[in-house]
């Protein structure tokens, strides 16, 4: 049982899926979630972006 679903509702959903999409697609569509996970795995994972913003100057403080 995963998440609740036993294997005949898997492989319901399975069937499906398979009906919709085709054979030849689940593959194309497997790799874009593939990508997909993985990009979002690196972005969560880079530092945040640099701040590039100027800082004021000493004689702008003074004055």
């Amino acid at each position: 049982m995963i998440g609740g679903f036993g294997i005949w509702e898997l492989l319901i959903i399975l069937l499906i899926v398979l009906v919709i999409f085709g054979a030849k697609k689940l593959p194309e569509i497997g790799g874009g979630i593939g990508k997909a996970i993985s990009n979002f795995k690196k972005a969560t994972n880079e530092p945040d972006e640099i701040d590039v913003t100027p800082k004021e100057k000493k004689e702008d403080k003074e004055a």
